[in-house]
């Protein structure tokens, strides 16, 4: 991949790339909004760093070294992870990784084990380092996961190979992930309190029409909504304003994605919103 994004001949392939995109923005192209999506996903990995996409340090769920394996077990059972950083002490003392199957083969055995018996090598990248470089990296390295690690040795956050390949895919649900129906509820003060995965078409069917065709043609859920407005993926208490009218309040968020947002009207705007109900 980072011969294709960042060899010889990447400006020739970038244009290319581009014109593809520009073709099915002037209905001129065959590719679908999902092949779109892909392609200009792939274009912006070339300019996103680690640091874009990691876990931040607050988040990390990691273990020290001397857990017991009866606590090891219940720990991994409750975070469903298949992989925990270890750590000696402090979390900036990283000592390496460790693996469920690993944690499965200890257990089948029925022999007494410790946990720094089954630690596995951890990648340490700096923040700074590109996301294709990185994806290159686990690749060649066959490991999924690397803690970033700040000029002065500090951790500064995790990533994992499914956060890097999520950000030309979109998210991927793991087989324990919740299925919950995405909803959203209106709220006594007038605002909409929504999670991110509603889809535009739910959600123009409870408050009207507000989005134009060729809106509808690139987003289909509330979060992607978002996204496409900010050029980005904007942080909790954010706030935007769609051409529209309606303004959208980041509720919850992570580096990743969006979460939940509130949605209430501009405060010169009547919109579809005060008539719902």
């Amino acid at each position: 991949m980072r011969t294709v994004l960042g060899g010889r001949d990447d400006a020739t392939l970038r244009a290319t790339i581009e014109d593809l995109i520009e073709d099915q923005d002037s209905g001129e192209g065959s590719l679908g909004a999902g092949e779109r999506a892909l392609l200009a996903n792939i274009l912006k990995l070339r300019d996103r760093a680690v640091d874009d996409v990691m876990v931040p340090r607050a988040d990390i769920v990691a273990v020290d070294v001397d857990t017991p394996f009866p606590a090891l077990v219940q720990r991994m059972a409750e975070e469903a992870h298949s992989r925990l950083p270890v750590f000696r002490e402090t979390l900036d003392d990283v000592v390496g990784m460790v693996h469920i199957k690993d944690v499965l083969v200890a257990m089948a055995s029925r022999t007494p084990v410790e946990l720094k018996d089954i630690v596995r090598d951890l990648s340490i990248v700096a923040p700074s380092m590109p996301v294709v470089d990185l994806l290159v990296q686990m690749r060649q390295k066959r490991q999924h996961m690397a803690l970033v690690v700040d000029e002065f040795g500090g951790i500064d956050g995790l990533v994992t190979i499914e956060d890097l390949v999520e950000e030309i895919v979109g998210e991927i649900e793991d087989e324990h992930d919740e299925e919950a129906t995405p909803h959203f509820v209106e709220r006594p003060d007038g605002t909409i309190l929504a999670d991110a995965r509603v889809s535009i078409e739910d959600f123009e069917d409870r408050v009207g029409a507000f989005l134009t065709e060729e809106e509808r043609e690139e987003v289909d859920t509330l979060g992607g909504l978002v996204v496409s407005l900010a050029g980005r993926v904007p942080g909790r208490g954010e706030i935007l304003t769609h051409p529209s009218g309606l303004e959208f309040e980041i509720v919850e968020a992570d580096p990743r994605r969006i979460r939940r947002l509130r949605v209430r009207t501009a405060p010169a705007e009547n919109s579809a919103l005060a008539e719902v109900g």
